[in-house]
């Protein structure tokens, strides 16, 4: 339905039909090469053979072009009342296409009956017509093709250039026309012409051949006007070729409306009336003449006849009832001012030139709008559509002469081009251009895009309902086109929206009344009765043609408000088996901002399911009400949700029960909130453990301490934890938490809910969902996993009623994650704020186009941006299932005493099919977790981190008695598993953590990994205190020890030359304790020593030191003779372990070597106190024994100087030499005297009692001094280098010279020792006592 250019009154219009059975291909192909001769000049149409027919023939080799166009339809009827008053609407002539498949007579006869199908009964037009036959290629050629018929020329296959002779056939068919022409202004001129012409506002003239409309009248005023005005006197007119007088029939435009007889009937009154007619009667007013005549000369070419015409019918015609004939006048003098230009080829024309044919259509405009239809008309309605449809059409013409001009960039060839031919200016071709370019064209021509859409917008009123559909939906066509080129795409769908309702009116109802005429003729129906068919239902088949272009527009309407109705995507069948995945990498809810005017936007929607559903595509509907759900859900009330739901949800049920197999994708947005897998019942948890856990626990001690890691603190191994995959056993059915949200105000319901996995397989059905308006939901999902592996749970498949399913991804929210979603938040929201969008560039889909090309800057803004990671579950192989039947505690409960051992028998059983090849004991107490936290601070010195740490490793309250562990345990068989519970202070509660698998150890290598179930039995334990250690001291062996009494001490001495506590040389000392009894009973308490790497009690005689009945509240003392010992230089010099192979932590304080060094002493030789003594108790009169725990006592430096032995041993004595040279001791019992003034020898024995060589010195010191004589030096007298267990002596003179008591000191010291060590190694003592012989 193509809208006509500017210069359309001045084109003379042809018809090209097809005519018999032309395949579509063949007519395209002819009828383009006869529509390509779109001008024809003046000089090449051949002249008419009688010279009555050529008043309207241009002269030979004259100038100008004739104008043609070819229409894809005819006219319709309603337009035949304009036949006169504007003969450029109709089709002048009419080609025939045809091809030579069967006889030339039937093809024109063929030919004939279409044109007499296409034009009313007695139509004034066409003027001329012909059909071209070619010869078919394919087919052989008919046996009367030479014969010759009138309106009939065949074209033979051999012909050579074809085109040149479809020219010459278009040139001679236009030869025709103009030849009618002369004919048609006979006919009028004539006085029953005149009258007719003037006797309604829009006449219609009978056909040609009427012989009343050619009677030659006598001599009247009219003719001698017509003389005198230059027109030709009428003659008489040979009768039409066209005999043809069909009836009247309906336009295939006609949109129900009867065709108006009203003129047809008047005109043959007058005729009638004519013929009784005598001479002398007022001849009519020529005006209407003349604009005839202007309108057959400017079609035929001759432009300045034609402004001559137009130019006397204007100064003519000033009656208010000739208004719309002086308009179209003025029309007239446009066109050929136009036309004139584009002869003359050029643009050197004033400016004025078009500002002068502004005017004339403002002016023919205006009486347009002023004129009313004739008095006394029988059909007022005809007239006003009429009119209404000439106003409309000169507003159009104006906007196209300013539109022209503005696109052309001004008044020149490229405007003459466009206001002549149909179609977009060259700047819109092939691409429309940008807003600056169009602002540019103003700036040039002068003419702005407002001036032209408001000369557009006078075609528009309500004055518009009382035009035919036909012509409101050309002119509403026209206007949107126009609108759209200039930019102003708002009034382009409002009038969009409009021409959408005019379409739909005219198309509902045509298919209406199709389906009904169908239905009563019954066709395609079988012969059934009237019972017959109440029993059966027919589905009457739908005409889908045209719907999608209708669609299409909506949508194009709806985009420009901003709405997107496409936002949930239609798809056909060939695509159903692609899933569509959804991620949210990007940000739309950054971009999302409410675009146009809620209420406009919510009619607008309505406007469009209403259309969809009137077609009806039920498809289409539901996607239109999905989309209009997900875009505009902020703005929609409860009610129109409801309804669109409704709605989609009865049309997709109806689309697919007419076979429609299209689907709608998932349209709700993601409603996955949160998916997580239920944690296993801790009995059926596996847990994952290394190749070298298989090790005996004897090598895996730490492993009670705490963290196997060497380091305190390890952030890998901290990342690492935080980043623990979930475990699920293969064969085992698993739970997964899906929370679902819901955001509209209806229930909305999910046909399939299943989750979207990678790497295993995964068995689990589809279950399908309602939700709850506003509301989340929580939904679970039970699955089974059948092969072991790696199962990554990416996400969901949500699949909604009659439609696709789709894959919504639920990455895990990271640190990471975050972090670089924080940093593309604030990259896009200053990339959002630093350009305000205006218009329809700030649709939301416009708006993120722009952002996306910035997608490189923000994510170069971005640095490091995380990849998505998934729940990543390890589906370990197939494991038994174990259970504790019974056990040997009462109420789960043990009762002991500090020290005491008892022991816990727990039965198990295998439940499973699976035999246990596995088994791991653990056990855990409630004085662990309190150290293990102690150690991880690190504020511990170091002798308490030891001290911690050996309670934990050595002293643990529950212990797996491995000797009678079970080496397997086979399907539905029982075991028992013992542990040894020793009872320790402070304990509440404890728990043994089986540890079960059926792996078997010698299958793995040291880098594989396994995986074991765990049962766990609380238990509840209480530790009675009973006995407490205090004061522990360690004393020289000497009669001189204040810590004993001399009962004890005497007793001591009195057995210590007896075996095996013969002292020599000070080799021993006394170990003391005292020990509190605090529980209500006597306890026996005896020290033991280990003596030989074996330990042994004390001997019978001295029973009552070291073992004693302690009486309940009583303290006792218990005393304990051991031998004093010498630790190697290596072992003291080895720093203090941890147990656990912690990172050692150094001390807060500051001490120096030699304090260091002291501290390990302390350390070392504590330690190895404690392994030469230890102490156990039994309750007296019963069976219940234990041990006794020393580690508790403070090790102090007098303790270590009295336990440890003296790295070299030194010996003083007194001697002298006779005469003869003899030695003789001076010793008398225990005491060594000797007299004054005799010389005398004090002798030193040295002995190296450590393991390594030492170079030593040797001091001596006397007391008093001054009454004493020596020999020599006494100090740093060398000794030498004494290798190990080596003695050596050393002798120095004295000479005492006075009696009485002197005290002789000696010591050792060491050359070249650590500095950090103490240079004495040893020392002696010596009394002399110096008398004379006579006392």
């Amino acid at each position: 339905m193509e809208f006509p250019p500017f210069a359309s009154l001045g084109h003379v219009r042809i018809l090209v039909v097809p005519v018999g059975n032309i395949k579509k291909q063949a007519f395209d192909k002819w009828a383009n090469i006869v529509r390509s001769f779109e001008t024809i000049r003046l000089g090449d149409i051949s002249p008419h053979s009688r010279d009555d027919y050529g008043r309207f023939m241009p002269a030979a080799l004259s100038p100008g072009y004739l104008h043609l166009s070819y229409p894809s339809h005819p006219p319709p009827l309603w337009h035949a009342p304009l036949g006169l008053f504007r003969p450029s609407e109709f089709p002048l002539g009419i080609i025939g296409i045809a091809q030579t498949s069967s006889s030339l007579t039937s093809i024109l006869s063929q030919f004939n009956a279409e044109v007499a199908q296409l034009f009313s009964a007695n139509p004034l037009f066409p003027l001329a017509q012909n059909c071209y036959v070619f010869e078919d290629e394919g087919n052989a050629a008919p046996a009367n093709l030479g014969e010759s018929h009138p309106g009939m020329v065949v074209i033979p296959n051999v012909m050579g250039n074809k085109e040149v002779y479809i020219g010459t056939l278009v040139s001679e068919l236009c030869s025709s026309i103009l030849a009618e022409f002369s004919n048609l202004a006979r006919a009028v001129e004539s006085s029953l012409g005149m009258e007719i012409l003037n006797s309604t506002l829009f006449p219609i003239i009978p056909g040609l051949s009427d012989q009343s409309l050619h009677e030659q009248p006598g001599p009247t005023r009219n003719s001698q006007f017509f003389s005198q005005g230059g027109v030709d006197s009428p003659t008489t007119s040979e009768p039409s070729s066209r005999s043809a007088t069909p009836v009247l029939r309906a336009s295939t435009f006609d949109a129900g409306r009867p065709v108006p007889s009203h003129n047809l009937s008047l005109a043959a009154s007058v005729a009638s009336k004519s013929a009784r007619r005598q001479s002398g009667i007022t001849i009519p007013q020529t005006g209407r003449l003349f604009k005839l005549l202007g309108d057959l000369f400017l079609l035929a070419g001759r432009n300045s006849d034609a402004g001559v015409w137009y130019t006397k019918s204007a100064s003519l015609l000033n009656s208010p009832h000739d208004a719309v004939w002086n308009a179209s006048a003025l029309e007239g003098l446009c066109t050929v001012q136009v036309l004139e230009a584009w002869n003359a080829g050029h643009g050197l024309v004033w400016k004025e030139s078009w500002l002068d044919i502004s005017e004339k259509l403002s002016q023919a405009a205006t009486l347009y709008s002023r004129a009313t239809p004739s008095v006394g008309t029988s059909s007022p309605e005809v007239d006003s559509s009429l009119i209404i449809l000439l106003y409309t059409n000169c507003v159009t013409r104006h906007a196209s002469l300013l539109f022209s001009i503005w696109a052309s960039k001004g008044w020149g060839p490229l405007a003459f081009v466009t206001l002549i031919r149909p179609g977009l200016p060259l700047t819109f071709t092939p691409t429309p251009p940008d807003e600056s370019h169009r602002i540019r064209l103003s700036t040039i021509t002068g003419i702005s895009r407002a001036t032209i859409a408001n000369t557009l917008a006078q075609a528009h009123g309500p004055f518009l309902l009382h035009l035919e559909p036909h012509d409101r939906i050309r002119l509403l066509q026209h206007m949107a086109a126009t609108y759209s080129c200039l930019g102003f795409r708002r009034k382009e769908v409002y009038v969009l929206r409009e021409l959408l309702s005019t379409v739909m009116d005219v198309l509902v109802c045509n298919r209406d009344e199709a389906m009904k005429t169908a239905r009563e003729k019954g066709s395609g129906m079988p012969a059934l009765n009237s019972k017959e068919l109440r029993t059966i239902g027919f589905r009457e088949r739908e005409n889908a043609e045209g719907n999608e272009s209708i669609m299409e527009l909506v949508r194009y309407v709806c985009e420009v408000y901003g709405i997107d109705l496409t936002a949930v995507k239609l798809l056909d069948s060939d695509v159903l088996d692609d899933i569509e995945t959804t991620a949210d990498t990007e940000m739309p809810e950054m971009c999302k901002s409410q675009f146009g005017w809620d209420e406009l936007q919510l009619g607008v929607v309505r406007e469009a399911v209403a259309i969809v559903e009137a077609l009806p595509d039920y498809a289409t509907v539901a996607q239109f009400d999905l989309s209009a759900l997900r875009t505009l859900h902020a703005i929609l009330s409860p009610l129109d949700q409801t309804y669109l739901y409704t709605n989609s949800t009865k049309a997709l049920v109806t689309a697919r029960r007419r076979g429609d197999d299209r689907r709608i994708e998932f349209w709700s947005g993601n409603p996955i909130v949160n998916i997580e897998i239920s944690p296993l019942s801790f009995v059926r948890l596996p847990i994952e453990h290394q190749a070298k856990d298989l090790l005996p626990p004897s090598e895996e001690a730490d492993a009670i301490v705490g963290n196997r890691d060497p380091f305190i603190y390890n952030p890998r191994l901290v990342a690492s934890i935080s980043k623990s995959q979930a475990f699920i056993v293969q064969n085992e059915p698993i739970e997964f938490v899906l929370t679902l949200k819901n955001p509209y105000a209806f229930d909305l319901e999910l046909q399939s809910l299943s989750l979207s996995t990678s790497g295993v397989s995964l068995e689990a059905d589809p279950s399908s969902v309602t939700i709850a308006a506003n509301s989340y939901h929580v939904t679970r999902i039970i699955a089974t996993a059948t092969e072991p592996g790696t199962l990554v749970v990416r996400g969901c498949l949500v699949q909604a009623h009659g439609g696709m399913p789709r894959e919504f991804v639920f990455p895990l929210t990271t640190e990471e994650a975050n972090i670089s979603l924080a940093k593309r938040k604030s990259a896009w929201q200053a990339e959002v704020d630093r350009i305000k969008e205006t218009g329809l560039d700030a649709r939301p889909w416009i708006r993120n186009k722009r952002l996306s090309l910035a997608k490189p800057k923000i994510s170069k803004t971005s640095k490091g941006v995380a990849q998505m990671s998934f729940i990543q579950c390890t589906v370990v192989p197939q494991q038994p299932l174990m259970r504790i039947r019974r056990t040997s505690l009462t109420h789960g409960a043990v009762m002991m005493y500090d020290g005491e051992t008892s022991f816990v028998r727990l039965t198990v059983e295998n439940v499973s099919t699976i035999p246990i090849e596995f088994i791991k004991v653990t056990c855990i107490d409630s004085t662990m977790a309190p150290a293990q936290q102690a150690l991880a601070e690190g504020e511990l010195s170091v002798f308490e981190t030891y001290e911690t740490e050996y309670e934990l490793l050595r002293r643990p309250v529950f212990r797996w008695d491995q000797e009678t562990q079970p080496k397997s345990i086979g399907p539905g068989k029982k075991a028992i598993i013992t542990i040894i519970c020793s009872g320790k202070i402070g304990c509440t509660s404890g728990s043994v953590q089986i540890s079960y698998s059926n792996i078997r150890q010698e299958s793995l290598t040291q880098y594989d990994v396994f995986h074991t179930r765990q049962v766990i039995y609380p238990v509840l334990v209480t530790v009675y205190n009973t006995l407490e250690c205090h004061n522990m001291d360690i004393l020289p062996f000497t009669s001189e020890s204040p810590q004993i009494s001399g009962a004890e001490n005497a007793q001591a001495h009195c057995h210590i030359g007896k075996r095996p506590f013969e002292d020599k040389d000070g080799e021993w000392c006394l170990f003391t304790v005292d020990v509190r009894n605090t529980y209500g009973m006597p306890f026996e308490v005896t020290l033991e020593r280990q003596e030989d790497g074996e330990w042994r009690c004390i001997p019978e005689e001295l029973s009552g030191l070291t073992t004693r009945l302690v009486s309940p509240g009583s303290t006792s003392r218990i005393i304990l003779p051991i031998k004093r010992f010498l630790l190697s230089e290596t072992q003291l010099s080895t720093p203090i372990p941890t147990l656990s192979d912690r990172q050692f932590v150094v001390s807060k304080s500051k001490l120096t070597s030699k304090e260091e060094r002291h501290q390990r002493e302390l350390f070392w030789y504590r330690e190895a106190l404690f392994s030469h003594v230890k102490g156990k108790w039994r309750e007296a009169g019963g069976s219940r024994f234990g041990w006794l725990s020393l580690r508790q006592q403070r090790f102090t430096a007098l303790m270590l100087d009295a336990l440890r032995t003296d790295r070299s041993r030194l010996k003083l004595s007194l001697v002298s030499y006779n005469d003869s040279g003899e030695c003789c001791s001076l010793v008398c019992g225990s005491k060594t005297t000797t007299g004054p003034d005799r010389f005398v020898y004090l002798r030193a024995t040295v002995v190296n009692q450590t393991p390594d060589p030492m170079v030593m010195t040797l001091s001596f010191t006397v007391n008093p001094s001054e009454h004493v004589l020596y020999d020599g030096v006494i100090c740093n007298i060398p000794v030498g280098e004494l290798s190990s267990g080596e003695e050596r002596q050393m002798e120095i003179g004295l000479c005492f010279v006075s009696e009485g008591k002197f005290d002789l000191r000696a010591t050792v010291n060491v050359i070249g020792d650590d500095p950090n060590t103490d240079s004495k190694t040893g020392e002696g003592e010596l009394r002399v006592i110096v008398r004379s012989d006579d006392r």
